[in-house]
């Protein structure tokens, strides 16, 4: 989580990617959108750009959400999955999209919620 505490104090949602290779090593962070105070529009071919582009083998999907409430929201559902077949198209797995606050964070792989290996 060390890599993403500055997301913590953002006033508006960032929605950053994680490139990792087949050893789940960090290739490379990336902020792939800012939104608005409490929303950003995220779509697959913009988070999936940089990890094709790193050759990676997967990627963790992370955004802050201002207001401090971790609960993932239903566009925050739809989104992750959506991301989670779109890596299914094209081989990039997505082990966690995690979404941090204020003071803790909500991760789908870790809530069981995640179904990245089906």
């Amino acid at each position: 989580m060390t890599l993403v505490t500055d997301l913590k104090e953002k006033k508006q949602e960032h929605f950053v990617t994680l490139t990792l290779d087949g050893a789940a090593n960090l290739i490379q962070k990336k902020v792939v959108f800012i939104g608005t105070l409490n929303q950003s529009l995220v779509h697959p071919r913009e988070v999936f750009v940089d990890a094709i582009l790193d050759r990676a083998a997967g990627i963790i999907c992370v955004h802050n959400h201002p207001s401090g409430n971790i609960q993932p929201s239903r566009d925050d559902i739809a989104v992750t999955r959506r991301l989670v077949a779109a890596g299914k198209i094209i081989g990039i797995r997505v082990i966690d999209h995690i979404i941090v606050g204020k003071n803790s964070y909500f991760s789908f792989q870790g809530e069981g919620i995640l179904n990245s290996e089906e």
